[in-house]
């Protein structure tokens, strides 16, 4: 008999000073017994095309390149205290995926993540120097996420643009 998914509600105020970008988000996270073929968050344009891809966790290199296939951008955030030995023998048939990004976050971290996890959360992330805070406002947990691989042209802050005078 299959278990039915755990709905979670969650309201995300976030604060990313190194690109400039802030709002708030009303979220339903399902999490689900078992595997889908869907990642863990995705965002899709107007069209229904996905244009960003995450997954958290140690996906296969499989997965990943099907990822690669289907979105614009993916990212995967690992987060077990195994990530580099699960990352190592895989690096090297990754790099051709240009629009993959890869990210350890420290065992430690997790656990404190872990901990804000709640059915109804309201959580503040600012953004700030390659640094990220969550807070529930009884908790915060910092974390300095480490790049085990970036994406080609998509990091960082988005280009400013200039401003000719007529």
């Amino acid at each position: 008999m299959a278990l039915n998914a755990t709905i979670c509600k969650a309201v995300l105020q976030v604060s990313d000073m190194d690109r400039r970008y802030y709002a708030e988000h009303a979220l339903t996270i399902a999490r689900h017994p078992s595997e889908t073929d869907e990642p863990d968050l995705w965002q899709k344009d107007l069209t229904g095309a996905i244009a960003h891809w995450i997954d958290v966790g140690q996906p296969d290199e499989k997965r990943m390149l099907r990822a690669c296939g289907r979105a614009n951008r993916v990212t995967v955030c690992a987060y077990r205290s195994g990530a580099e030995l699960w990352w190592t023998p895989i690096a090297d048939r990754l790099t051709r995926a240009t629009n993959l990004a890869v990210w350890r976050i420290p065992a430690s971290a997790s656990q404190i993540l872990g901990k804000l996890a709640a059915r109804n959360m309201q959580l503040q992330c600012t953004v700030q120097d390659g640094r990220v805070w969550f807070s529930d406002g009884a908790e915060t947990a910092q974390i300095e996420p480490v790049a085990l691989k970036t994406a080609d042209a998509l990091e960082g802050p988005p280009p400013r643009q200039k401003r000719e005078n007529p």
